[in-house]
């Protein structure tokens, strides 16, 4: 039986695999037409494992098609020579392995020409393609039709050499231009760094021809093709819930998809007898949001490489107004570059998917706050087990209505929260409070994020029942006012039992607010938290 793959290349032998037919399709298309194409995405969202299926269904499609497929991972701090001997050296290699796919022998004059060939610069390797692709358009060969066409493909392209990238660059387009040269036909340049953020001579652009070719994310109909894979070989079913539920946290990332159902199908000792279920659901998105994987061990790395990156991410999910995305500014891009956010449809950003805001507000939140022993009154005898009934209800309200008061009594020293913005204190501490709450009681949080930016919702699920928190930072009367009615739809689209509203008012003159209303239907407590915005001088001095 196959399996969900997360380590390495995906093979369609292995794994189970999201076929991507129209996608394929449109790649192929660009190669028929003899396009330069790239695709510069961050890592581990299939990037490779697409490119590699493409190129079999073009060959497999039309034979005379010939695949030269290059990783430039290793060469990054190759000199020139070094560099040139090792790309002759991996296409040698290639042409090889595709003759012993393919139940063919190389003709004579081939084998004689590559024995006798090296590649020591960008001109020497514009003459060897020309004389490679004549050879390979050949009768001669033993088994095989003659190649007309070569396809090369070059994958982690940023690895190359700053030395030789720019006249490598101006070789191809030298190549695409000409009406003599006609090998090879198309090339596909696959990377995380755009070629623009690649060290080469920045009066010119070398590869002005590029046609860049975007790889989408999953669609939710593409992650339940990918289930029914498995279901189909192992009689296991996911719930329609649980891919609406998974689909929506990772947005379709294709590494997270499949850590998700990793963790149901081979982990949590599930019966392969008992349908996935919420239940099951909450678990394995509880461990993906405490376990360290490659996919969040470089979000993490990334996020915290320039301490300028937090205010950015933290505008971002903070305030409803939004933040426009730049093309020109470098932290931005850098953040794009890295796959942690994007521009969405109306040129806002947006942090890309659930999970990895969740993950962002806990690598932001201090371990310790400072204020754990001072979320109950002194002598209280309060803990938050005492927020569960004996039927098993979360209460809410009561657990709120502390919170509230927690922040009155912590005055100024929320202040002194470690490594904390003052501007985004009360969320990191509202995040920290639910965290340990729902620890304790044994419920589940999700972060609900419907624009993927400015509204944080919280959706808290125990025993069957989801509670919603909306919280964000005062923005004036009418996004308070909007705020209510958007949580209200959003509580009849998750069925939920109640739903909270928490605004952190920073202004200088706050106005304290608790109030409970009926919102097109609907039942909603409504918090506005003066926050302190800076410290007596009384205390200070």
């Amino acid at each position: 039986m196959r399996s969900f793959g997360t380590y390495g290349r995906v093979r369609p032998e292995q794994h189970y695999l999201v076929q991507r037919v129209a996608e394929i399709a449109d790649f192929i298309n660009r190669i028929k037409a003899g396009r330069y194409v790239v695709l510069f995405a961050p890592r581990q969202t299939g990037k490779t494992t697409f490119f590699r299926l493409a190129l079999g269904a073009l060959t497999a499609e039309d034979p005379t098609y010939f695949p030269i497929q290059l990783d430039f991972q290793m060469m990054r701090n190759a000199t020139p020579a070094i560099f040139y001997d090792r790309f002759y050296q991996m296409i040698c290699m290639q042409i090889e392995s595709v003759f012993q796919k393919r139940g063919g022998i190389p003709s004579e004059a081939l084998t004689q020409f590559l024995a006798n060939t090296t590649i020591t610069d960008d001109f020497s390797m514009l003459l060897f393609f020309q004389q490679l692709g004549s050879l390979l358009d050949s009768g001669s060969h033993n088994g095989v039709p003659a190649f007309k066409k070569v396809v090369l493909l070059i994958d982690e392209f940023d690895g190359i050499p700053r030395a030789v990238v720019s006249d490598f660059l101006y070789s191809l387009r030298q190549i695409y231009l000409s009406e003599e040269m006609q090998y090879p036909h198309s090339v596909g340049i696959v990377g995380v760094k755009s070629i623009a953020q690649l060290n080469y001579d920045r009066s010119v652009s070398p590869f002005n021809i590029q046609d860049e070719f975007r790889l989408p994310n999953f669609t939710r109909e593409q992650v339940q093709e990918l289930f029914q894979q498995y279901t189909d070989e192992s009689g296991q079913a996911f719930a329609l819930d649980v891919i609406k539920a998974l689909h929506k946290q990772t947005a379709g990332q294709p590494f997270l998809v499949n850590r998700f159902a990793q963790i149901l199908t081979e982990e949590l000792g599930i019966p392969k007898t008992e349908t996935l279920t919420m239940a099951d659901f909450a678990k394995a998105h509880k461990q993906l949001l405490m376990e360290g994987n490659t996919n969040i061990d470089h979000l993490r790395t990334n996020v915290r490489r320039d301490l300028r990156f937090e205010k950015i991410l933290m505008q971002i999910a903070s305030y409803e107004s939004g933040v426009p995305f730049n093309p020109d500014d470098a932290l931005m891009n850098e953040l794009v570059t890295y796959g942690v956010i994007a521009a969405n449809a109306d040129g806002m950003c947006e942090i890309v998917n659930l999970i990895y805001q969740h993950r962002i507000l806990q690598i932001f939140k201090p371990t310790f706050n400072g204020l754990e022993h001072t979320y109950f009154p002194e002598d209280s005898g309060m803990n938050f087990i005492d927020y569960l009934t004996p039927t098993g209800q979360l209460e809410m309200e009561p657990l709120l209505d502390n919170f509230c008061s927690f922040i009155a009594r912590a005055g100024f020293r929320v202040l002194q929260v470690p490594n904390t913005p003052r501007e985004y204190v009360g969320q990191h501490l509202l995040y920290a409070y639910l965290d340990h709450f729902v620890r304790v009681v044994g419920a589940a949080m999700f972060l609900e994020v419907q624009t993927g930016r400015g509204r944080i919702d919280l959706l808290l699920l125990h025993n069957q029942r989801k509670y919603i928190i909306e919280t964000k930072i005062w923005e004036g009367s009418r996004y308070y006012e909007s705020g209510k009615k958007q949580l209200a739809a959003y509580m009849k689209l998750e069925d939920a039992v109640a739903g909270y509203y928490i605004v952190f008012d920073h202004r200088r003159n706050p106005e304290a607010r608790v109030e409970t209303e009926m919102v097109e239907g609907m039942a909603i407590r409504s918090y506005v938290i003066p926050v302190v915005q800076e410290q007596p001088s009384s205390v200070s001095g």
